[in-house]
């Protein structure tokens, strides 16, 4: 993972880009069922109120978004200007937040630290999101996809909406290997008890390889792209059941 301080101009960057593909809020987006890129916006927005709150009050237990006020009137959706104004106060809170302090999170490390990479990759993956739904091809810089795996593979064991179906599909010791042709990174995803992963960087033989883009990859865990678009070597079925249970 990179330093705090290389995330804000990602974010700032994502946020921007998210803001100027937020024209007609009635665009469906077809990779998140029932919303439109007013829902969209409007989650996204409300994803950074809540990280807001948590560093500046330093919550010690679980808050969940939806309890953190928004700025919205009841069933009223946010648009670019309310993004933006959100994105700002979560990039100053970021700032000025000690990234050793100890506070709550979903994830496995309890500090402020966790959160901005965890608000860079909500922001880039909502970005595709939007992309997708406009008929724009999405691409995610490759240094940028290495560390979002990662962050994903990093987070993936204490995320309980996904444990419980990794842990119904029965296949505790399956391996998946990523290989990204573009960049420097091969990872290893073994599937443990109870629903929960390994994984470690490094060349391996899986039950299941995929090889592309890193872009692709990151996109693909995400469930935004279908393997179909990269190359799978292996028990394709098993990679179609484990990316359908594992999808954020």
């Amino acid at each position: 993972m990179g330093h705090v301080k290389d995330y804000e101009p990602k974010i700032e960057a994502e946020v921007a880009r998210l803001a100027e593909l937020a024209g007609d809020l009635s665009v469906p987006v077809p990779t998140c069922p029932g919303w439109t890129l007013a829902e969209l916006v409007t989650h996204v927005g409300r994803t950074h109120r809540w990280a807001v709150h948590v560093l500046r009050n330093r919550a010690q237990e679980r808050i969940w978004s939806r309890e953190v006020p928004s700025g919205l009137a009841e069933g009223q959706s946010g648009d670019a200007a309310w993004l933006l104004s959100g994105a700002g106060e979560l990039l100053r809170t970021l700032r000025e937040t000690d990234p050793e302090m100890v506070v709550w999170t979903w994830g496995p490390d309890k500090r402020a630290s966790w959160w901005p990479p965890r608000m860079l990759f909500e922001l880039v993956i909502h970005r595709v999101d939007a992309e997708l739904a406009l008929g724009i091809d999405p691409v995610v810089p490759a240094a940028t996809a290495v560390d979002g795996i990662e962050e994903f593979l990093h987070n993936l064991p204490y995320a309980a909406w996904v444990t419980r179906p990794l842990a119904e599909l029965g296949v505790e010791g399956a391996t998946i290997h990523l290989h990204a042709n573009d960049a420097d990174g091969e990872w290893t995803i073994t599937q443990g008890p109870a629903g929960t992963i390994e994984w470690a960087r490094g060349h391996a033989k899986g039950d299941v390889a995929v090889q592309g883009p890193v872009s692709e990859l990151l996109l693909m865990i995400y469930g935004r792209r279908s393997p179909d678009a990269l190359t799978v070597y292996g028990d394709r079925a098993l990679l179609d059941r484990w990316l359908t249970a594992a999808a954020f």
